[in-house]
């Protein structure tokens, strides 16, 4: 299990603390799992928007890095990231087509679209860059966000290619592998191959080889069979979170960032409270987890309340609450959350603080 609890005495708190082995042990299981089904690895890196780990990626076979904004993909384009898909349905305009365009001149960029529309504008923002851009048509696999049905994938493929983009697939986000079931992840992983096959033969059809066939999440991590997906996205499996544990996507083993706290009061023997709010777990509640937040180090316990610098935790009928002062894990619901709020995350090997890394691309969301 990490040591989290073993961190010294004199870490400032609240902070987001990584314990650096489980971190490279996920960054290497994910690698050698994508490398056996015979899938390009592409991860999502809205999730730690941190860059020492995507060189970790990098380094352990990532053809490149999904991100969700234009920011993000220029934070990792200034440190030397080479290969980017923005897999988000951008609305250009004046200003986002300038960044799109430096973009384009400097790095091998995938943009993405599920409406002629938007694929047009894309084309036009990046018309007569020297590199060619190119383009998946994003498919609704049952997620119900974004994305087209694969019927429509054609007209959104063909706006995108008449503009000069280089269409070369399609991608989906499987979201509803996050279901209230058991068998919500198995279901989202069918359904992604059969829709993103679909798409894939109709894109085909007029021409349009997909050769790119784009999935995956962390929640259907396994789940996947080798045959119709050849790329997978995965994000949150760096790290994990308690939705994740309440999932099964990871055992408490594989949970490699929590936040520090210290118990600031203790008003009974079974009610305490923590010095790490909403501005440090985020504030996504989930019907998963009872409350806001895991505490490896106390699982029956739950985090009934957050306000913005509290979280009120409450534990079984004749527990005893830790002491004032004394220092707490708490894995947020969503982690990909709760990065994004910080400046940093505290690096640790074996308990020990080893380092210190910023959050490079916190708050890039244009």
């Amino acid at each position: 299990m990490p040591v989290f609890t073993s961190l010294s005495a004199g870490l400032t708190t609240p902070a987001l603390v990584i314990d650096v082995d489980v971190l490279e042990r996920n960054i290497t299981r994910m690698a050698e799992h994508a490398r056996a089904g015979g899938f390009a690895l592409r991860p999502h890196a809205k999730t730690h928007k941190s860059l020492p780990i995507a060189d970790r990626q990098l380094a352990a076979g990532a053809v490149g890095l999904t991100v969700a904004t234009i920011a993000e993909a220029e934070a990792f384009a200034r440190h030397g990231v080479t290969d980017l898909f923005i897999a988000y349905p951008l609305w250009i305009d004046n200003d986002k087509a300038r960044r799109l365009r430096r973009l384009a001149e400097t790095v091998a960029l995938r943009l993405a679209a599920d409406s002629p529309e938007g694929a047009r504008r894309l084309g036009e923002a990046v018309r007569g860059s020297a590199r060619s851009v190119e383009l998946l048509v994003e498919i609704d696999s049952g997620h119900h966000r974004t994305g087209v049905p694969p019927k429509d994938a054609v007209a959104v493929g063909k706006a995108a290619a008449d503009t000069g983009l280089n269409v070369v697939g399609v991608f989906t986000f499987p979201g509803h592998g996050y279901g209230h079931d058991a068998q919500a992840r198995e279901r989202a992983a069918r359904d992604e191959e059969r829709e993103l096959g679909e798409a894939a033969e109709a894109l085909s059809s007029v021409g349009l080889p997909a050769r790119v066939i784009s999935g995956g999440s962390t929640p259907t991590a396994g789940r996947w069979q080798p045959g119709i997906v050849n790329e997978l996205r995965p994000g949150v499996y760096v790290f994990n979170d308690a939705t994740q544990l309440a999932l099964g996507s990871c055992t408490p083993d594989d949970v490699a960032l929590v936040a520090a706290a210290t118990v600031v009061s203790a008003s009974t023997k079974e009610r305490f409270v923590l010095d790490a709010g909403s501005k440090v777990l985020g504030t996504d509640t989930t019907p998963w987890v009872a409350g806001h937040g895991h505490l490896p180090d106390f699982p029956e316990a739950s985090v009934t309340a957050l306000s913005e610098h509290h979280a009120t935790v409450v534990l079984p009928e004749g527990s005893e609450a830790p002491p004032l002062g004394a220092l707490v894990a708490v894995a947020p619901n969503h982690v990909c959350t709760a990065v994004n709020l910080a400046d940093e995350l505290v690096v640790t090997r074996q308990g020990n603080v080893v380092d210190r890394w910023p959050v490079a691309a916190r708050g890039a969301n244009t």
